[in-house]
C-alpha cells in the first residue's frame, strides 16, 4: 500500500514537550519561565467510507433534515413546532403547552437522562458518534472543507504553502460555505421560537428585532467556532460525558477495540507477503486508523476518553484487510470480556442483557409509559386561581361574607369551548361570575369570580380559613365528554 505510511502524519503528531524559557535577570541570575500551554498539533481527518460511516451519514440526514425542516411544516394553520415566548404558548403538533406544564419538560430530560445510561452502559458513546450536534456539525463542516481544500495531503499541503490566489481562493470559499451554513443554522434556531416565515419575511425586509439578530448571530457563531475550529477539543476538553462516561463502563460494554492478539507484532510489508512466516501479526502499522480519528487518537492503545465511538478506524480497517487478504475485525465493536477471553460473538451478545442493562431498560420504559400516559390523558385546559388580596374576606349585602378570586382559565386545544364555575366544600355555597365563559383556541382569560354564602352558615363556620373547591367544567361538545378541574383554596370569614 504506497500511501500507508504518512511521515507528515507521524511529525504532526508528536508530542512536543514543554520547555522552559530561560532569561538573564539584571542581577546576573537566570530566571526561567514554564509555558503552561501546550499548543496542540492541526487534526486532518482522512475521509473513510464504510458501513458505520454510511449509518453516520443517513444519521446526519435523518437530524438536519428534522432540524431544519420542522420549522417550515404547518399544523392547524400555524407553525406545527413553536415555542412562544411572548404569548407563552408552546405548539407541538395537536399539543397546546403552558408554563404550568414545565413537568413534562423535567419528563423529557429523565427519559433522555436514563436513554444516554442505559445506551453507553450497552455500546458506549454512541450518542457521541453518531447523533451528537457538535458530531454531526463537525462532519459536515469537514465535507465542506474537503470539496473545497480536497482529502487530508492537500489540506496539509496548502496549510504549509505560502500565501497565493489560489488559497485565498480556496480557504475563502471554505469560509463563506462555513459562515453561510453557520447564519442559516441560527435562523432556523430562532425560527423555533418566532414563526420561521414571519421570521423570513422580517430578514428580506430587515426588519428583525435585536433579540432576533443577536440570538441567530450568537448561535451563527457558535456553530461556526464549535465546527470549523474547536472540533475535537470540545469532545475532549468541554464536553463532561468525556469525563464520567467510564462510570457507565463496565467489561461486557460494547466498546471499539482493537484485537492485540491478533495484530501484534505489527509491521508493514507487501500485499503477497505471508505474515505467519515473517512472525507479524495482521497489523501492517499502516497507521490509517489514526489518520481518520477525528480527536486524533491511536486505538491500538487502548480505551482512551477521547474516543467518541464513531467507528471510523473500524470501517479503514476493514478496507485495509479487504486488500491484504486478511480477516475483517482486527478493529471491532468488543467487550473487554470477549477480548480476554476469546469469545464469539454470540457469547458476547448473551452477557449484554445484564443486570445494569436491565434496570436501566426498566427505568425507561416506565418512564416513557408514565409520560405518554400523562400526555395522553392530560386535561385539555388549565385553571390558576389567585386571591384578591385588597380584600381577603368581607359582609356584603344581607349580611353574605363575600370572597373575591380572579380565576385564569387556559384553553390548551385548538378549538372553541365553553365553560362554567362552581364552588364546593362550603355550605349553601353561591357563585357570582360569567354565566358562561366562552374561550377561543389556546386562548387564556382571567375571569374575576365572587364567592358568598349565607351569614348563619359563616356564623356556624366561625372565624378564619375555610376549604374551598372552585371547579370549573368545560361544557360538553360534539362527541368531546365533559371535563372538570377541581383547584383548592380558601375562603376567609371575617370577624
Amino acid at each position: 500500500m504506497s500511501d500507508s505510511k504518512d511521515p507528515q502524519d507521524d511529525a504532526a503528531r508528536r508530542v512536543i514537550p514543554i520547555q522552559p524559557v530561560a532569561a538573564a535577570a539584571a542581577d546576573g541570575r537566570r530566571e526561567e519561565t514554564v509555558l503552561l500551554y501546550q499548543k496542540q498539533p492541526k487534526i486532518y481527518p482522512r475521509e473513510v467510507k464504510g458501513w458505520f460511516m454510511n449509518w453516520r451519514w443517513a444519521l446526519v440526514f435523518l437530524t438536519q433534515l428534522v432540524f431544519y425542516g420542522m420549522p417550515w411544516i404547518n399544523w392547524n394553520g400555524r407553525q406545527a413546532v413553536l415555542f412562544d415566548l411572548g404569548t407563552r404558548r408552546f405548539y407541538l403538533f395537536d399539543l397546546v403547552l403552558y408554563p404550568q406544564d414545565f413537568i413534562y419538560l423535567t419528563g423529557l430530560l429523565i427519559i433522555s437522562a436514563y436513554g444516554l445510561f442505559l445506551f453507553t452502559a450497552v455500546a458506549g458513546r454512541l450518542w457521541c458518534g453518531y447523533a451528537c450536534p457538535q458530531t454531526v456539525y463537525t462532519e459536515i463542516f469537514l465535507w465542506i472543507e474537503r470539496r473545497w481544500e480536497g482529502d487530508r495531503p492537500k489540506r496539509m499541503k496548502l496549510d504549509k504553502a505560502g500565501f497565493s490566489v489560489e488559497k485565498l481562493w480556496r480557504k475563502g470559499g471554505k469560509h463563506l460555505s462555513w459562515i453561510v451554513l453557520s447564519l442559516w443554522t441560527g435562523f432556523t434556531f430562532v425560527g423555533y421560537f418566532t414563526p420561521i416565515q414571519v421570521l423570513a419575511h422580517e430578514v428580506v425586509t430587515l426588519g428583525m428585532g435585536p433579540w432576533e439578530i443577536f440570538w441567530t448571530g450568537f448561535y451563527g457563531f457558535a456553530t461556526y467556532g464549535n465546527a470549523g475550529f474547536m472540533r475535537e477539543q470540545v469532545c475532549k476538553y468541554m464536553c463532561p460525558y468525556a469525563r464520567f462516561q467510564s462510570a457507565m463502563f463496565d467489561r461486557d460494554t460494547l466498546i471499539i477495540s482493537y484485537d492485540e492478539k491478533r495484530g501484534e507484532p505489527r509491521g508493514s510489508r507487501s500485499r503477497k507477503a505471508d505474515a505467519s512466516a515473517l512472525g507479524q501479526g495482521d497489523c501492517i502499522d499502516c497507521t490509517l486508523c489514526v489518520q481518520v480519528c477525528p480527536t486524533g487518537i491511536d486505538i491500538r492503545k487502548g480505551l482512551q476518553y477521547e474516543c467518541i465511538g464513531c467507528a471510523a478506524c473500524i470501517d479503514v480497517c476493514d478496507s485495509v484487510m479487504d486488500k491484504m487478504g486478511a480477516p475483517r475485525g482486527l478493529i471491532r465493536y468488543a467487550t473487554l470480556n470477549a477480548m480476554d477471553g476469546g469469545w464469539s460473538r454470540k457469547q458476547m451478545w448473551q452477557r449484554i442483557a445484564r443486570p445494569r442493562v436491565l434496570v436501566y431498560s426498566a427505568i425507561l420504559g416506565l418512564v416513557v409509559v408514565a409520560f405518554v400516559g400523562s400526555l395522553y390523558f392530560r386535561t385539555p385546559f388549565k385553571v390558576d386561581i389567585v386571591r384578591d388580596r385588597g380584600a381577603l374576606g368581607r359582609v356584603v349585602e344581607d349580611g353574605f361574607v363575600e370572597n373575591v378570586y380572579r380565576i385564569q382559565i387556559m384553553n390548551a386545544t385548538e378549538s372553541e369551548h365553553r365553560f362554567r364555575v362552581f364552588a364546593e366544600k362550603l355550605p349553601r355555597v353561591q357563585v357570582t361570575a360569567q354565566e358562561e365563559i366562552i374561550l377561543g383556541p389556546a386562548e387564556a382569560r382571567w375571569v374575576p369570580v365572587a364567592v358568598r354564602i349565607p351569614p348563619e352558615d359563616a356564623a356556624r363556620l366561625g372565624t378564619g380559613a375555610h376549604q374551598v373547591d372552585m371547579v370549573v367544567t368545560r361544557q360538553r361538545q360534539a362527541d368531546e365528554p365533559e371535563v372538570a378541574v377541581r383547584e383548592k383554596t380558601t375562603f376567609m370569614v371575617p370577624r
